[in-house]
C-alpha cells in the first residue's frame, strides 16, 4: 500500500516575510512572539496560566518520535502541546530587525 503526504500550504506562505504565522509553523529553535490565542475560553485561560500570554517569546523545543506532542518553552516553563492546539496560537509578524537581532 502506498501512502502519500501532501503539503496543502500555498506556495506563497513559505516565501512570505511574515511566515510562520502560528506556533505550529515554527521550527525547532526558532522563536516567536505570541499575539493571540484562537482557542475556546477554558483552553486559552489554562494556557495563559502556563505563560502563553501576548507579547511573550515562545520557542519550540523537542517533540515526540511521532511528531506530537511538541514541547514549547515559554516564560521559563516547558509545555507540551498538540499540533491542533499550536496551530490556533497566532504569532506576531516579525519586525524587520528582529531576525538579525535574535541570532547570537
Amino acid at each position: 500500500m502506498l501512502q502519500m503526504s501532501v503539503n496543502r500550504e500555498s506556495g506563497g506562505a513559505r516565501n512570505s516575510p511574515f511566515a510562520p504565522k502560528t506556533l505550529a509553523q515554527l521550527r525547532e529553535g526558532q522563536s516567536g512572539i505570541l499575539d493571540r490565542l484562537e482557542l475556546p475560553d477554558d483552553v486559552a485561560r489554562r494556557l495563559m496560566e502556563l505563560g502563553f500570554l501576548p507579547g511573550h517569546v515562545v520557542v519550540p523545543a523537542r517533540s515526540a518520535p511521532g511528531g506530537e506532542p511538541r514541547v514549547y518553552r515559554v516564560d521559563g516553563s516547558e509545555v507540551a502541546l498538540r499540533r491542533e492546539t499550536a496551530s490556533r496560537i497566532i504569532l506576531r509578524p516579525p519586525s524587520r530587525g528582529a531576525a538579525k537581532a535574535s541570532k547570537p
